[in-house]
């Protein structure tokens, strides 16, 4: 499990430190303050290869090369498969590389990062990890398996040819088709992470899309009882099969390729996921997070996960209010104040619904109405508070506040209650 994070002369702040909760940890923040690049370096802390730097394909997860004068280091500590691992790493500009200590790396697990654009990738400490020969560490292994957006429908094939995945397409047909344990796996992640018992997804009938299509293309069996095939399926649904599909596949290889090893599976995953909203209806938002965290153990007795995910969902701050333990979890959020970027750890106060985590220190807005409707408010308390305030103007605010405001807006019962006092109206 990853322990710690330590930035310094990093990224847009001169330093920053996050202490991880062991389960759950939410980041948040506006745009561009650096909650992606959290995640990378949290990603290339347990790797130590940059996703882009393994599929050029992606336009996500680039290096981390710092702007700011100085010495800049990243250092980080997890708990690896043996004992807990501390380590350090300088950024040496003339080589434009992260350097640390030589030799083998310690093992974290399995570690999974699903990215925005719908990329993916993995590593696997029984496929990934470094060998001995000659009694020298070495990596000839592939570093990771990373996986750009089209590639985890399609399948993803080394520069030599080789097919190191068949693809969401070819696999959960396969699968399908021997009715076996990945396949039973897959229907019981679909249903863990669907939005409720109402709205379960299941798969439908194979299918074929065209004359010239070949093969045959999985369905998703909707609510109203038709098999939309998978290609076709809308963003959020796509999102959430791909999901299920890449946990699936991540875990059934880490499995086969333990046992030909001869070792016992990994229980520790660490899983990152960067807009873990992305696409998805508020329904799904309300129980995303909370299935996330049950559903290795839909693949493993044993399941020890850590769940990172940076949001931008006040749903999603709402939905963890049940789940949320002080003791293994954590909330870190980025600010801008006075042209600089401020990492907190925040204390997690329930706020009860997502619209008063819209108000909250998450998201910082000051009302969880529009913004029309925002400075109509602000104009109108003032009014209240104004002796001198002319009736005509007040006649003229409130056919804006009317045009605002809903009905049953609890603002209108004091505005209505005082201009009438001040006979206004």
């Amino acid at each position: 499990m990853f322990k710690e994070l330590k930035l310094t002369n990093v990224g847009p702040a001169p330093s920053m430190t996050l202490e991880f909760g062991q389960r759950l940890n939410l980041i948040t923040g506006d745009n561009g303050l650096g909650k992606s690049f959290l995640l990378d370096i949290a990603w290339w802390s347990m790797t130590r290869k940059w996703p882009s730097e393994i599929n050029p394909k992606l336009t996500v997860g680039k290096k981390v090369q710092p702007q700011r004068k100085g010495e800049s280091s990243i250092s980080f500590s997890f708990s690896g498969k043996v004992k807990e691992v501390s380590y350090e790493s300088t950024y040496q500009r003339r080589e434009e590389a992260w350097t640390g200590n030589a030799g083998r790396p310690a093992n974290p697990g399995l570690v999974l990062y699903a990215m925005t654009d719908g990329s993916f990738a993995v590593w696997d400490p029984s496929r990934n990890y470094w060998q001995t020969r000659n009694g020298i560490d070495v990596q000839e292994r592939r570093p990771a398996y990373v996986f750009a957006p089209d590639e985890v429908w399609h399948g993803l094939k080394a520069e030599d040819g080789t097919v190191l995945c068949n693809g969401l397409v070819q696999d959960w047909a396969t699968w399908q088709k021997e009715k076996g344990a990945a396949f039973r796996h897959l229907v019981k992640v679909l249903k863990v992470l669907s939005p409720s018992d109402k709205e379960e997804l299941q798969p439908g009938d194979l299918t074929r899309i065209s004359l010239d299509e070949a093969r045959d293309i999985p369905t998703i069996r909707m609510p109203y009882g038709q098999d939309v095939p998978v290609v076709h399926a809308s963003s959020g649904i796509r999102r959430i099969i791909a999901l299920a599909y890449f946990l699936v596949w991540a875990w059934e290889e880490h499995r086969k390729a333990a046992d030909l090893l001869q070792e016992d599976p990994t229980h520790q995953v660490v899983f990152l996921i960067d807009e873990v909203e992305s696409h998805l209806h508020p329904s799904w938002q309300r129980s995303i997070i909370p299935a996330l965290l049950s559903v290795m153990e839909q693949l493993t007795r044993r399941p020890d996960v850590q769940l990172i995910t940076a949001t931008h969902s006040p749903l999603i701050m709402a939905s963890v209010e049940p789940v949320f333990d002080p003791s293994q979890d954590a909330w870190f959020d980025l600010d801008l104040e006075q042209g600089e970027v401020k990492l907190r750890q925040r204390p997690f106060t329930r706020q009860g619904d997502a619209s008063s985590w819209l108000t909250s220190e998450a998201f910082d807005l000051e009302s969880a109405r529009s913004k029309e409707a925002e400075v109509a408010l602000t104009q109108a308390s003032e009014a209240l508070s104004d002796d001198s305030f002319d009736a005509q103007d007040a006649k003229a605010l409130d056919a804006k506040l009317r045009e605002v405001l809903s009905d049953t807006d609890p603002f209108w019962m004091r505005w209505r209650f005082v201009a009438e006092k001040k006979g206004w109206l």
